[in-house]
């Protein structure tokens, strides 16, 4: 194996990987960060270092994904540990945390839940904009919850607790002053779960149903039993699922129901205020 350089590794990578993969393939071989390629493009690599970096590129030539070769992934402020249990946290899912926030006032001692956490992308985003909140995070894989436990401990975001079980069960008898979710929203046999990275993401963090709104349904469908009077729920969904989901929300008795559009244009996230029933009057 001849003697290689940065420039030269990074002008031969193969075919078909975007050439950011290939330079944070390639730091991650170096054990560098990725401005260190730019300050020193001359710099010799060393022949294990090329073996380490082939084959970084030779897994992400076959499809898997750039957060999983690397273990992590950049979300809000934070750096998180990934990996094939846990969905990969996207740019989009960060207009859910920001429409929490904005319902989540900085001083009062609030109580939120993450329903279907994952690496704990939304839970963390929120602990660490809302440090008084008391949050808990659910899911129905341990080992999911695992990755977001290092992640919370790494942080130091201790306010979190991490529950196991399906969305809202490991809720039972509390309330919260707000609910939030990034659920599986994907049609089951869906031709786009067989392309790009997907294939390589958890199933069941991504698909449910035959129209993706299995998973929404339940949600929608039992919250009110635990949120606080005026307390919100809010929901990512599919970029043409808003008006399935508010419709949702106002049949199951939410007010203010809206949806916020992503950076895109596109509908994202749907929300409504539960507002408790008044209690019938009792008879003559």
């Amino acid at each position: 194996m001849s003697a290689a350089t940065v420039v030269g590794l990074l002008r031969i990578q193969a075919a078909g990987i975007d050439p950011v993969d290939g330079e944070l393939l390639l730091a991650e071989a170096l054990g560098r960060p990725r401005s260190w390629l730019y300050a020193h493009p001359e710099a010799p690599v060393s022949a294990s270092a090329r073996a380490r970096f082939e084959a970084l590129l030779a897994r992400r030539q076959a499809g898997e994904p750039v957060a999983y070769l690397l273990g992590r992934q950049g979300f809000w402020s934070l750096e998180l540990e990934v990996g094939p249990a846990t969905l990969i946290p996207r740019p989009e899912t960060e207009r859910l945390v920001e429409l929490a926030l904005a319902r989540l006032p900085a001083g009062p001692p609030l109580h939120v839940a993450d329903l279907g956490t994952g690496s704990g992308a939304i839970a963390l985003a929120l602990a660490r904009e809302r440090p008084q909140a008391r949050i808990v995070a659910t899911d129905a894989s341990a080992e999911a919850l695992a990755v977001a436990r290092r992640n919370a401990e790494r942080l130091g975001l201790v306010q979190v607790e991490f529950r196991l079980g399906d969305w809202l069960a490991p809720l039972r008898g509390e309330r919260f002053d707000l609910i939030v979710s990034n659920p599986p929203y994907i049609a089951l046999g869906d031709p786009h779960l067989a392309q790009g990275d997907l294939r390589f993401e958890p199933p069941m963090a991504l698909a449910c149903g035959t129209d993706g709104l299995e998973a929404i349904r339940g949600i929608v469908r039992d919250a009110g039993r635990h949120l606080h009077p005026g307390g919100w729920l809010l929901l990512e969904h599919g970029w043409n699922q808003g008006a399935a989901v508010r419709g949702l929300l106002e049949a199951a008795d939410f007010v203010e129901v809206a949806t916020g559009r992503d950076l895109e244009g596109r509908e994202r996230v749907s929300l409504g205020r539960w507002v408790q029933a008044a209690p019938q009057s009792a008879p003559g």
